[in-house]
């Protein structure tokens, strides 16, 4: 079946463009200017004003400089876009420290960066954030400036209590950050999978129109051929012998031996030819046959059933994804392979089972998801396959509109078993069901 390498659909890294972290460091400044002089003139508390619009207006210089001179568009390397949060974070630091430390409530926006940074940067750089952000929290609890409150009824907060706000900020950057993380790792895989899915199918495609661009080509060359093959004719009829008489022979010899080949091609290729639509049977035998000189036997059984065959188009969705579930059987097999197939008027079911250990309990829930394989690894230690195969093969079948299933053989037998099953309707459907025409 086809491989599809990891570099071809998506990129290791992961970059954050430097225009969305300028937004959300404006955003900042607008926010942290507008609590100070709602704080400073609504509420009439006393703090130091100055040294907070100090913080304030470098925030802003720096966002300034950096937007003029980098594109604001360009996506940052990693760690120079945890930089900037790292910075956003002491910045914070500096305005609590001037407005009372933890007691302040806008203490817990220390949360905001390593969320940030949790759903869009590297594990390593989000924890380095983390600890900056606890670090900050830590020395805030000792060193700051009275909160901004009223003088004659003086706000005093015990230990225990800033203690406990200590405390949750440093779990919620802990706990929220790490959910965030799977939430964000589990969306991007989602997507990558799909992208493989997407590359998969489009090679199929190609694949199968390449049949169309041979009778295309057939069809164009075999006007100029035969115009070749009775100007050579001619002229070896009018031409006295010598020389010239043995290439013109050749000329003809050769052209007529294009014809042939091309009219072999336009038979397997032209349109309506009975490849382009496939009797179960044929579909079945055609997946089977690569698989058979793998030291596995593969059993085929088609039922006897008292509706016609179901003939379905060409569709490289289901041959690439009963291949791919085929596949998977012969490597787990340990000695036979069963595919059976059976219909009516209503559907159209294919099971293929093995005799191999079958699915694990915890996997059974699970399989068909990306990113879940169970495949052993190489003698080098490095994991084949990215536990892909058996989710593309899935999204394929289910785009043509099947049903599929996973299942283990019952008690005493062992082994897989999995089962699609197709309304009849859209299994035979004249246009092949869930392709991209893009």
């Amino acid at each position: 079946m086809t491989d599809v390498a990891p570099s071809e659909f998506r990129h290791p890294s992961r970059y954050v463009r430097l225009d969305t972290i300028l937004r959300l460091r404006w955003l900042a400044v607008l926010g942290q200017i507008a609590a100070v002089f709602i704080v400073s003139q609504g509420l009439n508390f006393d703090f130091a004003v100055v040294p907070c619009l100090v913080i304030i207006g470098l925030s802003a210089l720096i966002n300034l400089a950096v937007q003029t001179i980098f594109n604001p568009m360009q996506r940052l390397e990693p760690i120079y876009a945890a930089a900037l949060l790292a910075l956003n974070i002491v910045e914070l630091a500096g305005l609590l420290f001037l407005t009372g430390g933890l007691q302040n409530p806008f203490s817990f926006l220390f949360l905001a960066p390593v969320l940030i940074s949790a759903t869009a940067l590297p594990v390593r750089l989000t924890m380095a954030l983390g600890f900056v952000a606890v670090a900050c929290a830590s020395n805030l609890v000792f060193y700051h400036y009275p909160l901004p409150w009223d003088p004659e009824d003086p706000l005093v907060l015990p230990p225990i209590y800033l203690f406990g706000v200590w405390l949750s900020i440093v779990l919620a950057i802990g706990v929220t950050s790490l959910y965030a993380f799977q939430v964000t790792e589990e969306s991007r895989k989602l997507s990558d999978a799909l992208a493989a899915t997407e590359l998969v199918l489009a090679r199929e495609q190609h694949l199968t129109q390449l049949d169309g661009l041979a009778a295309a080509a057939a069809h164009e060359l075999g006007t100029p051929l035969s115009t070749i093959f009775l100007i050579s004719r001619e002229l070896e009829k009018t031409v006295p012998e010598g020389p010239l008489t043995a290439d013109l022979k050749t000329l003809r010899e050769q052209a007529t031996r294009c014809r042939d080949i091309l009219a072999k091609i336009a038979q397997l290729s032209a349109a309506g030819a009975p490849f382009d639509r496939m009797e179960l049977s044929l579909l079945i035998e055609e997946v089977v046959a690569p698989h058979r000189d793998f030291g596995v036997d593969i059993n085929v059984r088609i039922a006897v059933a008292p509706s016609s065959e179901p003939v379905g188009a060409r569709n490289p969705a289901i041959l690439y994804g009963i291949g791919n579930i085929l596949e998977n059987a012969v490597d787990f097999a340990r000695d036979a392979v069963e595919v059976n197939a059976w219909w009516n008027s209503d559907t159209v079911e294919i099971v293929i089972s093995d005799d191999g250990p079958g699915i694990a309990p915890d996997m059974l829930r699970r399989i068909g998801e990306p990113y879940v394989s169970r495949r052993p690894s190489a003698d080098d230690g490095i994991r084949r396959g990215m536990g892909l195969g058996v989710f593309i093969a899935r999204t394929l079948l289910e785009r043509t509109g099947a049903k599929v299933s996973f299942a283990n053989r019952t008690f005493p037998d062992h082994g897989a078993v999995v089962q699609i099953v197709w309304p009849r309707s859209r299994f035979e459907a004249e246009e092949p069901v869930g392709e991209s025409t893009s």
